[in-house]
């Protein structure tokens, strides 16, 4: 084991994993710890470590040689592929310890958990030694002002237990302070894997952006328990904030009195594309298209068409590619002229127009083209974008190669990745990443 000796978990909280010889594990997402009903320090039997396919697997602290502010490395690179699967005497120290809630001492002042330090022992054990807590002036359970942080034993504090975890409400600063630094996708990747209490009040923390933004990236059972949990109106916010074609898969999964209320709660212009999304067969270029991609009259300039290519709330697929219509731009459009490539873009003078760079030829979609369709289309003409038309030349969206991806992958893909390394292996078995 390194020099380091004690080590608080949320600055542990991503950090890489390295083999022996410098070979990349993947990062640290959570620490696993037992607790004990005698109040002693809780002892520390792992890391969750999520690998570059998202997968999270469980790595022993036996297995961890060093710890820096840097990186964590393993005395091996062969790790066990198996996914971590929580047990019933287990807690996850960001997923659930932090913002719990404690009482210190006698006079059960309380406080809230904001981080807690691993600590070496003398028999080479990793305890959970020292807590870091926020006291509140309040009592426990009300809203009460903000002490000073304070780093106390673990004998010092009182509760939680594993009950305690299962049962009461706990905050979301610390844990959404971790999460902030992540993609919405390894977010969505975290929520998978906290207990539903916990999960719950993690979409109940986050704002609505951001959380349809990792709605986007879960699984349908999760985001229908999610849904669930959500009062009516905040999941229509939820549903309006989230890209047309993922609120119509979304809203396509539901029965159709829900469909019916959650498509009255939203504003007009946002339910509508959703609307004429779902008209579509989830298998067809209509219902796999967005009805947002980039749209411009014929004469906007190259550089105007540049700067909305850099939106960075667009996906690399749906900015590789700009659409030209008469007005209005918005779809459907007024008729549809052509589209200019990125790469055209790139090589056009900044001030010329884009109906002087147009593709006049290439193949429309229409929107009754099935999923088998689709994926020639992009075979044959090397694109990840294309444009569906319909008989009456108005664009109606575009479909893009992930949307067309999510729909061939088999079910749950989310859940197992698309590729594992060494994916011949049977889960059980471990593997030098």
């Amino acid at each position: 084991m390194g020099a380091v000796n004690r080590v608080f978990v949320a600055q542990l909280t991503g950090l890489p994993v390295y083999g022996p010889d410098g070979e990349s594990i993947g990062k640290i997402r959570d620490v696993v710890v037992t607790l004990r009903s005698d109040y002693l320090p809780p002892r520390v039997l792992g890391a969750v470590v999520e690998l570059a396919t998202r997968r999270r697997i469980f790595v022993p602290m036996l297995r961890v040689t060093s710890i820096d502010a840097t990186a964590v490395t393993l005395a091996t690179g062969s790790v066990n592929l198996r996914r971590f699967t929580q047990r019933p005497n287990e807690i996850l120290v960001v997923g659930q310890l932090l913002d719990a809630r404690v009482t210190l001492g006698a006079d059960g002042q309380g406080a809230v958990v904001v981080d807690a330090a691993m600590e070496l022992s003398r028999t080479r054990d990793w305890l959970l030694g020292r807590v870091a807590v926020q006291v509140r002036t309040g009592r426990l359970g009300r809203l009460g002002r903000r002490g000073p942080v304070q780093v106390l034993r673990w004998e010092d504090i009182r509760g939680p237990g594993v009950s305690d975890l299962a049962r009461l409400p706990q905050g979301t600063a610390q844990l959404l302070a971790v999460f902030d630094t992540m993609r919405a996708a390894d977010v969505a990747a975290a929520l998978r894997e906290l207990p539903a209490k916990r999960r719950y009040e993690v979409a109940d923390g986050l704002d609505d952006e951001r959380l349809a933004d990792v709605f986007e990236e879960l699984p349908e059972k999760v985001q229908k328990d999610l849904l669930a949990h959500l009062d009516e109106e905040r999941a229509a916010d939820i549903l309006e904030a989230m890209d047309p074609d993922d609120a119509a898969d979304l809203l396509g999964e539901l029965s159709e009195f829900d469909q019916d209320r959650l498509l009255q709660l939203m504003e007009a212009e946002e339910s509508d594309p959703v609307r004429r999304l779902m008209a579509y067969s989830a298998d067809t270029a209509g219902g796999l298209m967005t009805s947002e991609p980039i749209v411009l009259s014929p004469d906007a300039t190259i550089a105007e068409a540049l700067a909305m290519a850099r939106n960075p709330d667009l996906t690399p697929a749906l900015a590789s590619m700009v659409f030209v219509s008469r007005p209005p731009s918005a779809t459907p459009t007024g008729r549809y002229l052509g589209c200019v490539h990125l790469q055209r873009l790139l090589r056009e003078p900044p001030g010329e127009l884009v109906a002087g760079a147009l593709d006049t030829e290439l193949a429309r979609l229409p929107p009754t083209a099935t999923l088998a369709d689709v994926t020639r289309y992009f075979a044959a003409y090397d694109l990840v974008c294309a444009p569906v038309v319909d008989d009456t030349d108005h664009l109606l969206g575009a479909v893009t190669v992930d949307d067309v991806l999510d729909h061939l992958l088999p079910s749950g893909w989310r859940d197992d990745g698309i590729w594992e390394p060494n994916h011949g292996m049977t889960e059980g078995e471990t593997s030098d990443a």
